[in-house]
């Protein structure tokens, strides 16, 4: 059954809660530059995911691990100076906030001050509740992540669906309630059975967005250079391709070198 589309001129967290209650599903994608950020937002997503993904995709690392807070806020600052309408969510990389309640609010802190986002992702459950409390009693909003959290890659040892094990399973709702209870106001579950995906959404009142954890979700996020196209050697079962722009782009890339090779670029029409 189609859904009646609100108009929201600007999305914020309690914009996010409605569309959940209304039936409306969350669109969401990451973003990383000012440009990228614009076009994003300039088709309506509704969610912006300044992701530490830029550790992969910026950077070229193999993991999100090495990124640092100062490259997040970076990242950051950029994206929110190209959005107009989206909500504005980055991700607190790793070593910022796990160990230490304190240093998660001061690494909060640095991010909301310095790059002007709206909300906060961190990835875990019960393990980082202290943190997350002290982050929401200053007033940040923070959005949860649960399921395969990839800033723990190394003690997972792989990049595998989770949560297929029924004390894992348990352990991943419970971390939801618990998330929900102590104020988060969304949730990304990554990688883990539609079934339980779907459940943890009913079972909650805020916002479940999804990648790689089926339809039963309140919405769904992409990496967007793999939505795009622009990477071409990760293909999960979960991404759906919306274009290829590395071929494209190479093929236009290709094509300029060799109109400059062949002196055809610049033609007469194309200097002063």
């Amino acid at each position: 059954m189609s859904v009646a589309k609100k108009d929201y001129k600007i999305v914020t967290t309690k914009s996010l809660f409605d569309m959940k209650q209304n039936g409306e599903k969350i669109s969401m994608l990451t973003a990383y530059d000012y440009t990228m950020a614009k076009i994003v937002d300039s088709a309506g997503v509704d969610v912006i995911l300044v992701g530490d993904s830029a550790s992969n995709v910026m950077a070229g690392h193999e993991t999100t691990l090495p990124i640092t807070l100062d490259q997040m806020i970076y990242h950051a600052s950029c994206v929110v100076r190209g959005v107009e309408r989206a909500l504005v969510v980055v991700d607190l990389p790793f070593g910022t906030y796990q160990s230490d309640s304190k240093k998660a609010l001061e690494s909060a802190i640095r991010v909301m001050k310095e790059s002007g986002a709206h909300a906060l992702k961190l990835e875990g459950g019960k393990e980082i509740k202290e943190g997350i409390k002290k982050i929401l009693g200053a007033g940040v909003p923070v959005m949860g992540h649960l399921g395969l959290t990839p800033q723990s890659i190394y003690k997972f040892g792989t990049y595998t669906v989770r949560a297929k094990e029924e004390e894992e399973a348990e352990k991943l709702i419970e971390d939801a309630k618990m998330l929900e209870k102590i104020g988060c106001f969304a949730i990304v579950l990554e990688k883990i059975p539609a079934t339980l995906a779907t459940r943890v959404a009913q079972e909650v009142s805020i916002p479940i967005i999804g990648i790689g954890a089926g339809g039963g979700v309140d919405g769904q996020v992409l990496v967007v250079h793999d939505m795009i196209g622009m990477t071409h050697e990760f293909s999960p079962k979960f991404l759906r391709r919306y274009m290829n722009l590395y071929e494209d782009m190479t093929k236009a890339i290709g094509q300029y070198v060799d109109d400059v090779k062949s002196k055809d670029f610049p033609n007469s029409t194309e200097q002063y």
